[in-house]
């Protein structure tokens, strides 16, 4: 019980950790100065909950309370509904005190823009004696305002996007997987507690976290681990013929096409050849594909006779060294059922299949026995 009270681990790194200390002491800085200028005298032209939201804006630039509408709305609105108390509880400071602070929480959670500093500003106006409309502007308003134009300008020098970039807003990002948004939305419905963390940025940890796992789990499994050495290939000029009598002999259902130099160019399969038998009649079928692989014995012919006619030439390929762990997803999510693996000099060294990748997860990953 007493763990759950220890400070946990910061997993910022030190070049990060000095990034947002000075940021933080700049931003204010920027903001005290300039907030001093522009309220020509009047006091008080800086409220401390603006150190706070220094805090977010530079050390946490990631998280939801953090952005740009959370700091701005945050703290004016939550110091408007401090101000509404005071004016109307002026003699009860405790009530007033709990009312502002409560009713901040609640106007910023339904303004959508939750901001831990707007309790503390609510708390101040109430604590001040002196409230108006015009201390809301100044400093409150003003001042968060100046802190955004900080942030975004020290943010994004220093290599921090600010505003934050969702999943939807990168082009760089895989999307999501093994689980869709949804599915994501539903498990944080379900969790009902506000977190400080954007959904897209927590669909790419457990992303991070998914792959992070399949390295654990294969170790330094590389793909010539698993593979099928020296596997059975044709050339561009192979008849279809001898395709077709491999692939049945071996019960294999592809068969990659190399040049003389072993390098792959292409790749042919059992769909390759149904797709030139014409499958929208299912009559007959045997014999539109025995036609298919037959020489014609003329030497002019309409119909397919060699490999390099009907193979697929854009075709997926491995590299040896390659790992493993980085080849599942397209077994698992794009339909590959059979990947050539190529060596250095870009020859053609193995086949990767799915039961090469299945032997390979059932020697590496041991059951747990079931009790």
């Amino acid at each position: 019980m007493l763990h759950r009270f220890l400070p946990t681990s910061l997993t910022a790194s030190k070049p990060e950790m000095v990034r947002m200390i000075l940021g933080a002491g700049l931003g204010v800085l920027f903001v005290a100065l300039l907030s001093r200028y522009l309220s020509q005298g009047v006091e008080p032209w800086l409220v401390a909950p603006i150190g706070a939201s220094a805090v977010l804006v530079f050390g946490v630039a990631t998280s939801p309370m953090a952005q740009p509408w959370s700091v701005i709305g945050g703290n004016t609105i939550s110091a408007l509904i401090g101000t509404w108390v005071a004016m109307w509880l002026p003699d009860e400071v405790a009530l007033a005190g709990a009312l502002a602070v409560a009713g901040a929480i609640t106007a910023m959670l339904l303004a959508r823009c939750l901001h831990p500093p707007g309790g503390a500003a609510a708390l101040l106006v109430v604590l001040s004696h002196h409230p108006s409309l015009a201390f809301v502007v100044t400093p409150f308003l003003l001042n968060s305002v100046l802190l955004v134009v900080a942030g975004l300008i020290y943010n994004n020098l220093s290599g921090r996007a600010y505003p934050h970039l969702t999943l939807a807003d990168r082009s760089d990002l895989q999307p999501i997987t093994r689980f869709t948004q949804h599915d994501l939305d539903a498990a944080l419905h379900h969790y009902q507690q506000i977190i400080d963390v954007a959904p897209s940025d927590l669909a790419q940890l457990l992303q991070y976290a998914e792959s992070a796992a399949y390295q654990r789990t294969l170790g330094d499994l590389r793909c010539i681990d698993a593979m099928t050495s020296s596997p059975l290939s044709v050339e561009f000029g192979s008849t279809l013929s001898e395709a077709w009598q491999l692939m049945r002999q071996h019960r294999i259902k592809a068969l990659p096409v190399v040049d003389r130099a072993r390098r792959v160019v292409g790749i042919v399969t059992l769909a390759d050849f149904l797709k030139h038998a014409q499958l929208g009649d299912h009559s007959h079928l045997r014999e539109r594909i025995r036609a298919i692989w037959q020489a014609s014995g003329g030497s002019h012919s309409d119909k397919p006779e060699v490999v390099g006619q009907i193979m697929t030439r854009r075709v997926r390929v491995a590299r040896d060294q390659s790992y493993l762990a980085e080849l599942l997803p397209l077994f698992s999510q794009t339909g590959h059922h059979h990947l050539p693996v190529i060596d250095s000099e870009n020859r053609l060294i193995g086949i990767l299949t799915q039961t090469d990748v299945i032997n390979a997860l059932i020697q590496t990953v041991k059951p747990r026995r079931l009790v």
